[in-house]
Parts: C-alpha cells; sequence; structure tokens
C-alpha cells in the first residue's frame, strides 16, 4: 500500500502539456518520502482506501510542487537599515560599497558572530520562507571572506537544513567582495579563494561556487580563475552576472556550464544565446531590482527566444533584498519584469530546481520524484501571483509527512 493518497485534488504538476501541467480532477500518492502516483482520479488502479494507509480528500484545493528559493544569501551577522536610509538619502549602492559600506560592513558582523549567533538570526528569516510553502533553499556564504568565516557560514546553513523541515544546498561564495585586509589587492585576493578551494571541496560544505562577477567585483579573468579552481576541485559553479554592467558573465558562465547565472539585468543576447546553449538557468531577482530603485530590467524576450530557462527567488540578504516571501517575489517578477503568472510559478518550482542541479528529484509532481507539495487554498494557480501580502498554504508537505500548517 501507499503511505499517503490525495484525492479531489487539482494538480499544478508544473510538467509540459497544458498550462501549469494541470490535472482538474486529480489524485497523487507518496509512499517512502517519494511520489508513487500521481494522474487522473478516474485512473487510480483501485478505490482510496484499499490503495493507501491514508487518505486525505482535499475538496478541490490546489497542489503543487513545493517551492524551492534558489538564491539566498539567509546566514549573516547584523543588518543594514542605516544603509537604506543612506539610500533614500541619496547615496547609491556603488558609493556606498566603495566607501567600505555594502557587503565590508556585513562582513565585520559575520566574522564576529559566533554559529550559534549566526543560526538565531537566520532561523526566523528561513521559517519566514516555510511558511509560505518552500521546501528547498539555496544558501551562500559569502559575508566572511576568508576561510575560517566562510566554513563558519556553510556549517550554520548546513545545520539549519537538519534543524527544520527543508532541503539546504549551499553555496561558498568566497568571490563576494574585497576584504579589509587585501585593500587595492584583488589579484591577491583571489589567490587566497582559489587556495580555500581545496579545504571548501574536502569539507563536504558546499554543493556549489559562486562569484561576484561585476564592476565592484570581481572581473572576468579573475572570476575565471575562480571557476577553475572550483572545476578543478570537483564543483559545479553559478554567477552573480551582469548585474550593473555588462562584463559579460552570462558568457563566461555558459562557458564553465554554469547551473544558472543570477541577476542578469545588463546581459546582451548574444550572452542569454550563450545561456541556452549550455543549458544554464536565468535567475531573475526582482526583490533587489525592487530594493535598489533599478531601472534597466532584464532581457526577458532575448531568454524566452533562446530558450533558457527562468527561475525566481528572493536574493534574501541584508543590503540589496532583505525580503523572505517567495510568494511576493512571484508578483514583483509579474509586475516587474512583465512574466506570466506561469513563468513565475515555474521560476519556483521547475526552473528552481533545475538552477541547483536537482531537477532530476523536485521541482515538478512526478512518480519518482520526493513527495515535496503544497496545498493551496485558491481557485487557480495565477492567484499565487496575484496576490499581494496574502499566504493561501493550507499544508507543506516534506518528504511525504505534513510539515507546515498555513493560515487558511
Amino acid at each position: 500500500m501507499w503511505d499517503r493518497l490525495w484525492i479531489n485534488a487539482r494538480l499544478a504538476t508544473m510538467t509540459d502539456g497544458a498550462p501549469y501541467g494541470a490535472l482538474a480532477e486529480g489524485a497523487l500518492a507518496s509512499a517512502d518520502g517519494k511520489i508513487a502516483w500521481v494522474g487522473p482520479q478516474g485512473e487510480l488502479p483501485g478505490t482510496p482506501a484499499e490503495l493507501a494507509r491514508e487518505v486525505i480528500d482535499l475538496e478541490g484545493r490546489w497542489v503543487t510542487p513545493g517551492l524551492i528559493d534558489c538564491h539566498t544569501h539567509l546566514v549573516y551577522g547584523g543588518n543594514r537599515a542605516r544603509e537604506f536610509e543612506l539610500r533614500l538619502e541619496g547615496a547609491s549602492y556603488e558609493e556606498i560599497a566603495r566607501a567600505g559600506g555594502g557587503i565590508r560592513n556585513t562582513v565585520k558582523a559575520t566574522r564576529e558572530a559566533s554559529e550559534e549567533e549566526l543560526r538565531a538570526g537566520a532561523l526566523p528569516r528561513l521559517k519566514s520562507l516555510l511558511a509560505e510553502g518552500v521546501t528547498t533553499v539555496e544558501i551562500k556564504s559569502g559575508y566572511g571572506l576568508n576561510l575560517e568565516t566562510e566554513l563558519k557560514q556553510l556549517r550554520v546553513a548546513r545545520s539549519l537544513g537538519k534543524e527544520l523541515p527543508v532541503t539546504v544546498s549551499t553555496t561558498f561564495l568566497g568571490a563576494h567582495a574585497l576584504p579589509p585586509e587585501f585593500e587595492g589587492d584583488s589579484d591577491g585576493y583571489i589567490d587566497a579563494v582559489c587556495a580555500m578551494m581545496p579545504e571548501v571541496a574536502s569539507s563536504g560544505l558546499a554543493d556549489v561556487v559562486d562569484a561576484f562577477c561585476e564592476t565592484i567585483g570581481f572581473s572576468y579573468e579573475q572570476t575565471k580563475r575562480v571557476f577553475q579552481a572550483a572545476r578543478d576541485n570537483g564543483l559545479p559553479v553559478k554567477l552573480h552576472a551582469d548585474q550593473l554592467s555588462d562584463l559579460e558573465g552570462a558568457k563566461l558562465a555558459a562557458d564553465f556550464g554554469a547551473l544558472s547565472a543570477d541577476h542578469l539585468e545588463y546581459t546582451s543576447e548574444s550572452g542569454a544565446q550563450a545561456m541556452a546553449e549550455a543549458g544554464t538557468v536565468a535567475v531573475l531577482l526582482p526583490g533587489a531590482f525592487y530594493f535598489l530603485r533599478e531601472t534597466k530590467q532584464p532581457p526577458l524576450e532575448a531568454f524566452r527566444s533562446a530558450g533558457v530557462p527562468i527561475a525566481i527567488a528572493t536574493d534574501s540578504n541584508p543590503g540589496s533584498s532583505p525580503a523572505t516571501s517567495l510568494l511576493l517575489m512571484l508578483n514583483m517578477a509579474c509586475t516587474l519584469f512583465r512574466m506570466t503568472p506561469e513563468e513565475a510559478l515555474l521560476g519556483v518550482t521547475r526552473h528552481g530546481a533545475q538552477a541547483l542541479g536537482l531537477r532530476e528529484s523536485r521541482g515538478t509532481l512526478e512518480v519518482g520524484k520526493v513527495a515535496d507539495l503544497c496545498i493551496w487554498n485558491i481557485e487557480s494557480p495565477a492567484e499565487l501571483a496575484y496576490r499581494i501580502g496574502f499566504n493561501p498554504l493550507v499544508t507543506a508537505v516534506k518528504d511525504g509527512r505534513d510539515v507546515v500548517s498555513g493560515a487558511v
């Protein structure tokens, strides 16, 4: 027998075919934490009572895959509310960064914080995401900028996945900014990041390597060195690319077969084409676009035309996107970038999984994938992107078990 069987469900499987991969009168079963059966209820191979130990009647509610936030910086010390004030008083993000604020401000606080303090700070942020049905989340380091603190962040990130019912994918972002002890010597710091790579890899604490290729970050050539070191140590890569300028970061990411390139406001058509050919996902971050009051939109039509999968994420971080609502990002993706609600939902399910290299195990409702589900009190999947500040989650299911009960 199956462990559980959900009946009288409307399923947004997020597979190809009908919009949202929808099944209007569907059923879904789980066994041993994985999806064991999914399809039209009328095609069940028997009565519900004889098929499963537990039968749940959803009374027409919608079911989607568990949501995936594929780009966050959840583990850090302090906050940057004062910089928010400074920007509103006229200072730019770049001016604050060049004056020693920005990421460096958070680096100081993160270095000084204990693992327990970092964990205590990250828990409420992660719980906020879980309350909206997030079952998989990526968490980056990048606020240590030395081996000791980078590993400290990664350990905390790993521990969060053990403490809460969520799958955590970890990313080593040593090449995030130039630490104060390397002032004026960015090449020297890249040497240091590359030297960290063997220990990062052997620790097993990082699933992926990331870098910030930008005018206020690191150059194309410096980023290439980081990626080569990652490749030499058997780690896949992703990239903060083309956020403030076009340094051909999208092309560089594609050249290394990156899982994703993220931000991408200034990506060229040729960069989009390179990403398509490499299978690199475009991760759009509307929270940062909104918070920094940017005006240059990502080249959505170029991504569509080239066939680049598009994911959406919170970019939850203290400086440019202090967001802990993935549902709000769906609305922002539609209102700011003119994505469709279906594209946005794909961005936090199927394409979000692909951006983490997890497409084979999650992101769609298909037999054999993990039984990570969200049950919603909505009339159509588009409602998830339509509403602002409302959470229609009824239940989140992780590995076949109910882990979050919503407010509706």
